[in-house]
């Protein structure tokens, strides 16, 4: 996603220095002798210079913005790494998404997580602000119509950093609620795991039965019980809670559940392999998914105690608690403990 940023970017006059990490040197080894990405199969707009990690104070030089594109568990390297080379008045724009728990069991966004890794001459005089909503890589590569919140807590900036990115099939809202935006953009990969889930289920079934019926009865009832979690967790966590129903919360949740890794674990583990085996099976793929359930299974417990969370909340997330940090096998999903609070319900 990092990479496929840079279109847009190009499109609209910018240059664009494209730094791998260390685990990226074939990738740029391939961008730097043929101009070809190979994950995304395209030739490298011509605004676009590709550097090895060993190269990334040539590629910062005289940068504006900076965009941070490493995956959840990269966060506290990058912002060790691009540290040194910050300067006040610049911007880091994170796509990386996650939540942090920290010891008193407040969920953490990344961007904050990054921040605190800058030198503190800086750290206060960089913005820090973030992209969330629907967005499969290649297609905002192929310069096909993607619609994104761009989010940081100060306004004005928001608005500008939206404008750097903006083009005809690049369409972003800014918004000042980080915070909202980036814990949607988070939980919906754990809740995508959830709704995989359903596809494992089928599988353990015996499949499609004769009459064609599938489990997409369940895989909707989740994706809706996973918006009012959403919706919940943006309550605790201080967001704007329509954000769950829009486009970082409903939309992207819909787009991550079309497939690639996160459906693919659900469907591992919805089928009855536990969590260490379906590492293995998918062994050299980032989980965000589990890792991201990891830490909300680390706050939850916090978050009872100081009552923020009663114990018939969020019944979807903590049954994925017991898949991922317990590595139980369940049958079924609670599907009547979905909904509880919804005020229509008699």
């Amino acid at each position: 996603m990092g990479s496929a940023m840079a279109w847009p970017l190009n499109d609209r006059g910018h240059d664009v220095q494209l730094v791998g990490t260390h685990l990226d040197a074939d990738i740029i080894a391939s961008c730097k002798e043929t101009r070809i990405h190979p994950k995304l199969k395209r030739e490298l707009p011509k605004n676009v210079q590709p550097f090895y990690i060993e190269e990334i104070e040539q590629a910062l030089d005289g940068a504006d913005l900076i965009l941070s594109g490493v995956n959840s568990l990269g966060v506290h390297w990058i912002g060790k790494k691009i540290g040194p080379y910050l300067r006040p008045g610049q911007a880091v724009l994170a796509i990386t998404k996650g939540l942090e728990c920290d010891n008193d069991g407040n969920l953490r966004i990344l961007p904050d997580v990054l921040a605190e890794e800058f030198p503190a001459d800086v750290r206060d005089r960089v913005t820090c602000a973030a992209v969330g909503g629907p967005c499969i890589a290649a297609e905002l590569a192929g310069r096909r119509d993607t619609s994104v919140m761009f989010g940081c807590r100060d306004a004005a900036m928001a608005k500008e950093i939206a404008g750097i990115f903006r083009t005809d099939y690049y369409h972003i809202w800014p918004t000042d609620d980080l915070v909202g935006l980036e814990v949607c953009a988070a939980l919906k990969n754990a809740y995508t795991l959830g709704i995989g889930l359903a596809e494992g289920f089928l599988d353990r079934s015996g499949g499609v039965d004769e009459a064609g019926a599938h489990m997409y009865n369940i895989a909707a009832s989740t994706f809706a019980q996973s918006t009012v979690e959403m919706d919940r967790m943006l309550q605790i966590m201080g967001g704007t809670r329509d954000l769950a129903y829009g486009l970082p919360g409903a939309g992207d949740l819909y787009v991550t559940t079309q497939g690639a890794r996160t459906v693919r674990l659900g469907r591992l583990l919805g089928k009855g392999h536990t969590l260490t085996e379906a590492r293995e099976i998918m062994a050299g793929e980032t989980l965000e998914a589990a890792e991201i359930i990891r830490e909300v299974g680390t706050a939850l417990p916090k978050l009872e105690e100081r009552g923020l969370v009663g114990d018939d909340d969020l019944p979807l997330m903590r049954a994925l608690i017991r898949i991922i940090v317990n590595e139980e096998i369940l049958e079924s999903l609670p599907l009547d403990a979905y909904f509880h609070d919804m005020p229509a319900h008699l």
